[in-house]
This record gives C-alpha cells, structure tokens and sequence, in this order.
C-alpha cells in the first residue's frame, strides 16, 4: 500500500514536473508580422513585409537551452505595397521566387541573457544558409480568449543580402537589410 502510495506521488510530481518544463506552441499568423526595410539611394527607407508566415516553437523555462525555434516565410508573399516592385524583388534579379519559395530559420542554440533569448540558428535564404544570432525579447504569456494559450517574442536583426547571393542593383537598393519579426504563438 505504502509503495503503491509513493509510486502515484512520484508519477504525479514526474508529469507536474514534465507539463511545466517545455510549452510547444504553433505561430499565429493574424498575431505575427516579419517587415523588413532597406535604404533607396541613400536617401529613403522602403519597407515591406511577408504576409505567410508558419513556424513553431518550444519554450522549456527550467531549461532555456532545450527551448527551440522554427520560422517559415513564403518568398511570394513579400508585399512593399507597390505591385510593380514586388514582382521585381520576387523575380531572379533578387528573391527568385520560383526557385526559391521559402526563407526559413532553425535555431541550433538558444540560451538565456539578461535581456531575452540569445537565439542562434540557421537562415536560409536565396538558396543560401548562414548562421545567424539574435536578441529575442518578450515571451510574456497570456490567455485569449479563454482556454487559448499564449506566448510573444520580438526580434530585431540585420543582415547583409549579398550573403545571400542577391546583390543586384547595390548601392542603389541597399546591400544592409533591416529585418523585425514578431510573434505569438499558441500552446499546442
């Protein structure tokens, strides 16, 4: 009886323990924006955004460094609200979209930093992967509506797209990319 007694104690603290340690959670598209903008001539900021974007997460508070993420984001989608340009930015001279449909981020590292997540991962864009480390603020967590669990992160992070293959028409479309990703994600 007693051994039964511990038995149950010790399977109820094991999964209180394994419920409260990773939170896996889906992006919620209608809560999520990655924009991005880059230099005219020296002169102006032209911004755009992606309007598909998917991915997942996995956040374990006990042990940040288990914690994981994952992004996708249809080149196609790409919307600078000028049609004329957008189909330039999808063709082969940058994002060739055709060939290349997705960019995606996987992280390889993430640890906790007096600010945030410091997140390390790979991106792939153009056909081309580099690493890449960013800040990721947030992750507050809340409840909408009822029953629906929450959590948010923002990053901000610059990359060079010549990197990437696309260096059509530098300097005069900026080489310098400016890209802010923000998030929420709903618990699985």
């Amino acid at each position: 009886m007693l051994k039964s007694g511990l038995l149950a104690v010790a399977t109820i603290l094991g999964g209180q323990s394994g419920a409260r340690a990773a939170d896996t959670y889906s992006i919620d598209p209608a809560h999520t924006s990655a924009t991005f903008k880059v230099e005219h001539l020296g002169l102006s900021w032209i911004h755009g955004r992606f309007n598909d974007v998917a991915g997942e997460f996995r956040v374990d508070s006990a042990n940040p460094s288990s914690s994981r993420f994952a992004l996708t984001i249809k080149s196609e989608s790409l919307d600078t609200a000028n049609k004329k340009r957008d189909e330039h930015l999808a063709s082969p001279d940058f994002f060739n979209a055709k060939q290349f449909p997705v960019v995606s981020f996987k992280s390889t590292a993430v640890k906790a930093v007096e600010k945030g997540l410091e997140v390390t991962g790979d991106l792939t864009l153009h056909g081309e992967t580099k690493p890449v480390t960013f800040l990721l603020t947030g992750g507050k967590t809340a409840e909408f509506p009822p029953g629906v669990h929450r959590r948010g992160y923002t990053t901000h992070l610059k990359i060079k797209r010549s990197d990437y293959g696309m260096d059509k028409m530098i300097p005069a479309a900026g080489d310098e990319i400016h890209i802010e990703v923000s998030f929420e994600g709903v618990k699985s």
